[in-house]
C-alpha cells in the first residue's frame, strides 16, 4: 500500500524543517549546551511543523550519536521513526481530555524510562483540555522528574491558561512563505519522478496558505491527476490541471475581472460570472482570487512597484502595473472590502452567483442623489448663539414677550448665555396656563435683571462690593430654572437633582443658605468642597457678585449675624420654583385655596 506524501517526506531532522529556522536553530542551541528546557509550548498554524519538531526534539534528546543529533540510525533513532518507542508518549488533547487522563499521566509519569534516556510527553491539540484538567497539570509540569520532558502544541495558544504558559519556554511556528512551500514541492516532485510546471507548484503553494502539509497533500493529488501518453510517458502536470483540481479560475479571468472594475462595465462583469458559473468554477475560490489579485494591485500602487509581490511571475507583474495606474487606489480598497464581504455571503446562497453579482453592481453602479431636506433649504442663521436660542426654543411668543425679548439685553456672563441658550421651553398646554397665571423668566428678567445690575454691581472707583438686595433675591428665584441648568452643565445632573430638594433659600449681604430638610444625601452632596465652590460660583454668577454657600438640615434657612439681615422679596415677585418646576415639567396646576377666604 502507498504511503501519503505528506508522511513519507516528513522532516526528520531540523534541517528538513521549512520556514522556521528561529525555532530550530534555538534548539539545536540549547542541545549543544545543554540547556534543554523541562517543558515547551509549539504554537502557530496548522501543517507548520509542530509536531514533526516535537519529535526531532524527542530523538536528538535520546540519540546516541553524539556528533550529530539525531542520527537517525541509531536504535532509539529508528524507533521513534518507526512509532514503537515506549517512551515516547503522544496524547491527542483533543480525545483525552478529561481531568481522569491528566491523572493517569501524573501516575506514569513518576515511572522511569524502559530504554531511552528521556520519557518525551508530546500532548497535541493541548487547548483541548478541560480547565479541571489543566490544573491537574501545573504540579507535574512544573516539577517534573528529572527523565521528563514536555513538548505541548496548539494552534489556539489564547486557550490556554496563563499559569501553563509561565512554566513553557514558548515558540511560535510563522506561516510558511509561497516561495520556500514551491522549493519544497520542486524537491519532493524531482525525487518522486513527477513533472511538473513551475507555475502550478506555485498555484498549489498559494493555495495552501502557508501550510506545508497541504501542499504537499495537494501535490500528491495532482501526482494522481496526471494521465499517461501513448508512448507510456508521464505528462507534465500544468497550471489548468492544478486550476481544475482547486476549482479556481485562470489569472487571465481574474484579471479581465479587475479590468471590468477599472472600465466601469457591468455587462461585462455579470457576462464574466455567468460564464465562470457555467464552467463550474467555485465563485467562492474566484472571489478571493480577485481580493488577492487587488492586494497585489494596493501593493504596487502604494509602493510603486513589485517589490513586496517576490511571488508573482514577471508577466503578471507587468499586468498588475498597468492595472495600477487605471484604477483609483480609493477603488481599490473600496473593491476589496466589498468583495471579502461577498466572500462570507457566497456559502448556502439560493443563487450562489447572487453576492458576487451585487457586490459587482454596488461597486460600479453610481450612487444616486440625494434629495435635499428642509434643512438645506432653511436659511442661515445669523448668529451662532442667535440661531440655537430660537432651535431649541420654538416656543410661541406674545406681543408682550416679543417686546420684552427684543428690549432685553444680553446676559453678562459667558456662562449665563450658555444657560439661556440650553434651557429648553416646556410645551404642554398646563405649562402654557401657568406661564399666563404667573410672570415667566423671559418676561420679568429685564427689569429684574437691570434692577439687580444697578445694585449690585461695586460701585466706580471705591474697590469695595455694595450689599445684596431684594431684588437680587427676585431674580434669583425667577432665574432658578436657569441656575440648575448651568449647574448641570457645569457640575453635573446629580447636583442639579440635589439642588432641586431644597427647602428654604436664604440671602445675606454676602452669602446664601441652603435648607434642604431630611435630605442628608443632597445636603451631602452638595457640602463637597469641589461642588460647594463650584455652585457658589454659579450663584454669584446670577447675583452680580461673588458670595459663600452654606449648606443646612431642617426646613428653614438661616444666616449669621455676620453675614447681615435676610433678604426678603413681596408676594408678587413670582412662584416658588418648586412650584414652577412641578407645573412646567411635571404638568401640574395651581390651585390657589386662599382665594376662598
Amino acid at each position: 500500500m502507498a504511503q501519503a506524501l505528506y508522511r513519507k517526506w516528513r522532516s526528520q531532522t531540523f534541517e528538513d524543517v521549512v520556514g522556521q529556522e528561529h525555532v530550530t536553530k534555538t534548539l539545536l542551541n540549547a542541545l549543544r549546551d545543554e540547556r534543554v528546557a523541562h517543558a515547551y509550548l509549539f504554537a502557530g498554524p496548522r501543517g507548520t511543523g509542530k509536531t514533526s519538531t516535537a519529535r526531532i526534539l524527542a530523538k536528538a534528546l535520546n540519540c546516541l550519536d553524539d556528533d550529530a543529533r539525531p542520527c537517525n540510525r541509531c536504535s532509539l533513532c529508528s524507533a521513534i521513526n518507526e512509532g514503537r518507542l515506549l517512551d515516547l508518549i503522544e496524547i491527542d488533547a483533543a480525545s483525552n481530555n478529561s481531568v481522569d487522563d491528566i491523572r493517569e499521566l501524573r501516575e506514569k509519569v513518576g515511572f522511569q524510562p524502559s530504554e531511552a534516556r528521556y520519557k518525551v510527553y508530546i500532548i497535541d491539540e493541548v487547548h483541548m483540555l478541560s480547565s479541571s484538567a489543566f490544573n491537574a497539570l501545573l504540579k507535574t509540569l512544573e516539577e517534573p522528574p528529572p527523565y521528563a520532558r514536555f513538548v505541548l502544541a496548539t494552534t489556539e495558544p489564547h486557550r490556554i491558561p496563563a499559569t501553563v504558559l509561565s512554566r513553557c519556554q514558548r515558540f511560535d511556528f510563522r506561516r510558511i512563505p509561497v516561495t520556500e512551500i514551491a522549493a519544497h514541492l520542486s524537491h519532493i516532485a524531482s525525487h518522486e519522478g513527477c513533472n511538473v510546471d513551475d507555475a502550478a507548484l506555485l498555484a498549489i503553494a498559494r493555495s495552501a496558505q502557508g501550510c506545508m502539509r497541504d501542499a504537499v497533500s495537494l501535490l500528491d493529488q495532482m501526482t494522481s491527476f496526471g494521465s499517461a501518453g501513448k508512448d507510456g510517458e508521464q505528462t507534465a502536470i500544468g497550471l489548468e490541471q492544478v486550476q481544475q483540481v482547486l476549482g479556481t479560475a485562470a489569472s487571465a479571468t481574474v484579471a479581465e475581472f479587475v479590468d471590468v472594475l477599472a472600465s466601469n462595465d457591468i455587462a461585462g462583469g455579470l457576462k464574466l460570472v455567468h460564464q465562470l458559473l457555467l464552467q463550474g468554477a467555485s465563485l467562492h475560490e474566484f472571489t478571493g482570487q480577485v481580493v488577492d489579485h487587488l492586494r497585489a494591485v494596493m501593493h504596487v500602487q502604494m509602493v510603486g512597484d513589485g517589490a513586496l509581490l517576490e511571488d508573482r511571475p514577471p508577466e503578471a507583474l507587468e499586468t498588475l502595473q498597468q492595472q495600477a495606474e487605471r484604477v483609483p487606489h480609493t477603488q481599490t480598497l473600496t473593491a476589496i472590502k466589498r468583495l471579502t464581504q461577498a466572500m462570507t455571503e457566497l456559502k448556502g446562497e439560493y443563487q450562489p452567483q447572487l453576492p458576487l453579482e451585487l457586490a459587482l453592481v454596488e461597486l460600479l453602479q453610481p450612487p444616486q442623489p440625494q434629495p435635499q431636506t428642509a434643512v438645506q433649504e432653511r436659511p442661515q442663521p445669523q448668529t451662532a448663539s442667535s440661531q440655537t436660542a430660537v432651535q431649541e426654543r420654538p416656543q410661541p411668543q406674545t406681543a408682550s414677550s416679543q417686546t420684552a425679548v427684543q428690549e432685553r439685553p444680553q446676559p453678562q456672563t459667558t456662562s449665563s448665555q450658555k444657560a439661556v441658550q440650553e434651557q429648553p421651553q416646556p410645551q404642554t398646554a398646563s405649562s402654557q396656563k401657568a406661564a399666563q397665571a404667573v410672570p415667566a423668566p423671559s418676561r420679568a428678567r429685564q427689569p429684574a435683571q437691570s434692577e439687580a445690575q444697578s445694585g449690585a454691581e461695586p460701585a466706580a472707583g471705591t474697590g469695595t462690593t455694595q450689599a445684596l438686595n431684594a431684588d437680587a433675591l427676585r431674580l434669583l428665584r425667577q432665574r432658578w430654572g436657569e441656575f440648575l441648568t448651568a449647574v448641570r452643565s457645569r457640575c453635573g445632573p446629580k447636583q442639579q437633582a440635589s439642588l432641586r430638594s431644597i427647602k428654604d433659600l436664604a440671602i445675606g449681604a454676602d452669602s446664601v443658605a441652603m435648607a434642604f430638610g431630611n435630605n442628608t444625601f443632597a445636603q451631602g452632596v452638595i457640602s463637597e468642597a469641589a461642588t460647594r465652590e463650584a455652585v457658589a460660583d454659579i450663584l454669584g454668577e446670577f447675583l452680580g457678585q461673588k458670595v459663600s454657600l452654606s449648606c443646612q438640615s431642617g426646613d428653614k434657612a438661616n444666616l449669621s449675624a455676620a453675614a447681615g439681615p435676610v433678604l426678603e422679596e413681596e408676594q408678587a415677585a413670582g412662584i416658588d420654583p418648586l412650584i414652577e418646576y412641578a407645573v412646567a415639567e411635571l404638568g401640574a396646576e395651581v390651585n390657589d385655596s386662599r382665594a376662598g377666604h
